[in-house]
């Protein structure tokens, strides 16, 4: 049902025309508190999306499925939003605690992009996260890699402060995506766009 509605709603901003105001606040908020730790051991919460527009995906290190797709468009994104002088915090929150320990992830982040933010911690405290963000994420089997996760596919992008803002599909390319971001982020900036959801 969460992923109907955020799909739903996605659906309705994208399709606004081009010079439309900014589309409404969605009907229920995205994003609040969590309490993991990043791949150099440090404990990290929600502050750590303060001070930097962010771009969010849960997904897992080991992922052979859609996260081979976001998480280069993520990279990507984040490259030309700093070319074109906006800067964005690549992050990424585990869906596979198991494997994905600080030390697996210290390894693989910069595999994603050098100032990747790569979060992990106890299941516990991963779900919490998750269920702030209304992700579902399921163990679906396992294969000679290990477990098998089917998990949301949306990426999030954060303003400065760490409120969600909109949902970025990983089936539009990095040009797009960086279009959208810099409406939001610029909107922002000069006071124009209302928060959308809270922290």
């Amino acid at each position: 049902m969460r992923v109907r509605l955020l799909a739903a709603a996605l659906a309705a901003g994208l399709a606004a025309p081009a010079g439309a105001e900014a589309p409404p606040p969605l009907p229920f908020d995205i994003g609040g508190p969590f309490a993991l730790i990043d791949q150099h051991g440090t404990p990290r919460t929600e502050a750590a999306l303060v001070g930097t527009p962010s771009l969010l995906f849960f997904g897992y290190a080991q992922c052979q499925a859609i996260c081979t797709v976001a998480l280069p468009r993520l990279a990507e994104t984040v490259d030309l939003l700093t070319e074109a002088g906006v800067e964005v915090r690549p992050v990424l929150v585990t869906v596979d605690p198991v494997r994905d320990t600080p030390e697996a992830l210290r390894e693989a982040a910069p595999r994603v992009h050098p100032r990747l933010l790569a979060l992990t911690g106890s299941e516990a405290a991963l779900a919490a996260a998750r269920k702030a963000y209304r992700v579902e994420s399921e163990l679906i089997g396992e294969d000679i890699e290990g477990p098998l996760y089917s998990h949301g596919s949306f990426l999030y992008l954060l303003d400065d402060r760490g409120n969600f803002l909109t949902l970025l599909p990983p089936i539009l390319g990095p040009e797009r995506m960086a279009k959208i971001a810099r409406k939001y982020l610029d909107g922002r900036a000069m006071g124009q766009l209302e928060p959308v959801g809270t922290r």
